[in-house]
């Protein structure tokens, strides 16, 4: 057992610490969704229906990434005349190079703007790009401070944290949240993504619903908070922070367990405080509202939410590509692979990852629409 925990972890690792953008294939052996009750290989891909010859180019999200690497190496053994390369770009650019036409498919921590919808109309002839959820999970908040293994944090304090206004990890703030932790004179390194990020947006996005006087930026890809240091993607941010003393930053649960960093638990006005677990940020994906129209899947999370064990920063990241309109060489081999994605054995791979499988109910949505794409 432990020499498989340790396989494990170290698959882990080289997944979600990994800074090049190509995909490889052997990143994440079998043995990531061991612990989740069998592998990603022969078992699950028996279901796997291959569809489409070629490869596939796909862009965007790195917070699914690690989650495409089990399902690309799954559907690489079930499919052998595809292969899928995605690279982990960041949302900002892989929606980007969807709109110029560049790939079969984007990943994105947010749902494309009214503005992207209308441009993606050059691409999709006689349709447009829509959002179908994929990952769930939520964002933690690692930190490295050295002694202190139990930290507690709170919307308002996070706020002034990333925007250089608490500066020292004593700051009286941060000691009436631990009263118990000996806090050091050590100076407060926040990192925050250099790339267009969906899942900085989803992070301002809660710094702005649940402590809108401390944090005066509006939400956006873009970082727009005072100060702080930059890394590329979540695997920069999250190496940052492990070689750092006294850094702290924003990023997927999966890259914290692959790296073994400290996450903080959030005060949010329940009992207790929130762990950054899969189980507490699919309590606070089953709040999320569909705010897309027809078969677009967008979906509106509450960043606010109060419920006993629901952690609030927790982001959806989507597939986009067109309703109508797609390539005919690639559609097939995007329908094959997104069907799969959205399966019960796709997501069922995710959690041991770090990642909350969607809710049955929005599951069935994807795969219905996957199923429609033209």
């Amino acid at each position: 057992m432990k020499l498989q925990r340790k396989n494990r972890v170290r698959a882990l690792a080289v997944g979600a610490l990994a800074v090049s953008g190509a995909l490889a294939l052997t990143a994440c052996g079998s043995d990531d969704t061991s612990g989740g009750g069998g592998s990603a290989g022969a078992a699950k891909t028996s279901n796997i229906k291959c569809d489409g010859k070629g490869k596939l180019l796909a862009s965007g999200s790195s917070a699914q990434k690690n989650a495409m690497d089990v399902w690309v190496q799954a559907y690489a053994g079930a499919c052998k005349g595809t292969e899928i390369n995605y690279q982990p770009t960041g949302s900002g650019a892989g929606v980007t190079t969807f709109l110029q036409g560049q790939t079969a498919f984007a990943g994105s921590d947010s749902a494309l703007k009214p503005e992207e919808v209308a441009k993606s109309k050059k691409v999709c002839k006689g349709g447009q790009a829509i959002d179908m959820p994929m990952v769930g999970g939520p964002i933690a908040v690692g930190y490295n401070v050295p002694g202190v293994d139990n930290l507690v944090l709170d919307a308002p304090t996070l706020a002034k944290i990333f925007d250089a206004k608490i500066t020292k990890w004593n700051d009286p703030a941060i000691k009436k949240l631990n009263p118990g932790a000996k806090l050091p004179d050590l100076k407060v390194q926040a990192f925050h993504r250099s790339d267009d990020s969906g899942t900085t947006d989803n992070f301002t996005k809660y710094l702005k619903g649940a402590a809108p006087g401390d944090w005066k930026h509006e939400p956006a890809k873009k970082w727009e908070g005072t100060g702080g240091q930059a890394a590329s993607g979540s695997a920069g941010v999250s190496s940052q922070v492990k070689q750092t003393s006294g850094a702290i930053s924003y990023f997927e649960l999966s890259y914290a367990t692959a790296g073994k960093i400290s996450t903080a638990k959030l005060n949010t006005g329940a009992k207790e405080p929130v762990d950054a677990t899969v189980d507490n940020a699919s309590k606070a994906i089953s709040e999320a509202q569909q705010v897309g129209k027809g078969d677009d899947l967008a979906l509106k999370l509450n960043y606010t939410s109060k419920a006993e064990g629901a952690y609030p920063i927790t982001l959806v990241t989507y597939e986009i590509a067109c309703d109508k309109g797609n390539k005919a060489e690639t559609l097939p081999a995007t329908k094959s692979f997104l069907t799969y994605a959205a399966s019960k054995d796709g997501q069922a791979a995710l959690k041991a990852l770090g990642y909350a499988p969607l809710p049955t109910e929005i599951a069935d949505k994807v795969r219905a629409t996957v199923a429609k794409l033209s």
